[in-house]
This record gives C-alpha cells, sequence and structure tokens, in this order.
C-alpha cells in the first residue's frame, strides 16, 4: 500500500522555476534513500538529484537545481530554477522503503515539465 504521489509539474518559460513534490505515503517504517530522475523523449532515465550525501546532482544542473526533504511529511522537493529547454522531460521521484511490506523500491506516477517560451 506505500505509494508515492508527485505534483507540481507543469509548462514553463526559460529562465522560470518549479517545485517538485513528492509525498511518500502508506505504512511505512522508514525510508533509505529519496531522489528525482528525469526521462527525455528517446533517451533513457537519468539521475537528476539524489538526497544521499547531503545532495548529489547531474552536471547540467548544478547550481539550478535543489533536493530537499521534509523527514516529517515523508516528503521530498525539487527547486528548479533557470529552467532551461534542454529540462523538458518527464520527472520521477524514486524512494527505497521500510514497510510492513518489507525493503522495496518505489517509482511515482512521472509528471510532465516542459521548459518552452
Amino acid at each position: 500500500q506505500v505509494q508515492l504521489v508527485e505534483s507540481g509539474g507543469g509548462l514553463v518559460q526559460p529562465g522560470g522555476s518549479l517545485r517538485l513534490s513528492c509525498a511518500a505515503s502508506g505504512s511505512i517504517y522508514s525510508i533509505d534513500d529519496m531522489g528525482w530522475y528525469r526521462q527525455a523523449p528517446g533517451k533513457q532515465r537519468e539521475l537528476v538529484a539524489g538526497i544521499t550525501g547531503g545532495g548529489t546532482y547531474k552536471d547540467s544542473v548544478k547550481g539550478r537545481f535543489t533536493i530537499s526533504r521534509d523527514n516529517a511529511k515523508n516528503t521530498a522537493y525539487l527547486q528548479m530554477n533557470n529552467l532551461k529547454p534542454e529540462d523538458t522531460a518527464v520527472y520521477y521521484c524514486h524512494a527505497t522503503i521500510w514497510s510492513f511490506y518489507g525493503r522495496k523500491d518505489y517509482w511515482s506516477q512521472g509528471t510532465q515539465v516542459t521548459v518552452s517560451s
């Protein structure tokens, strides 16, 4: 019954900002890690930002994207500033979660981010 529910995507002009949210729900014992991935048309899914080690980022988003989390809410965020057309993709949240059902990997449903003028 564990789920990752994602929100915050949309259409934005180059240079604009968006904030994605990913909330984990269910009978959660603990969350080992959380991260953000994206997949553009015709390309493989890639890691954008991970919370491990205080924050790990894809080189092309360093200085523009920031990952954070609210442990009390079991929620991760991705603040995206100075967005570029190259950032256009479907963004996914991923988490490894201990729950009543054991230790498993979970993915959000994905949200479209489109950067266009």
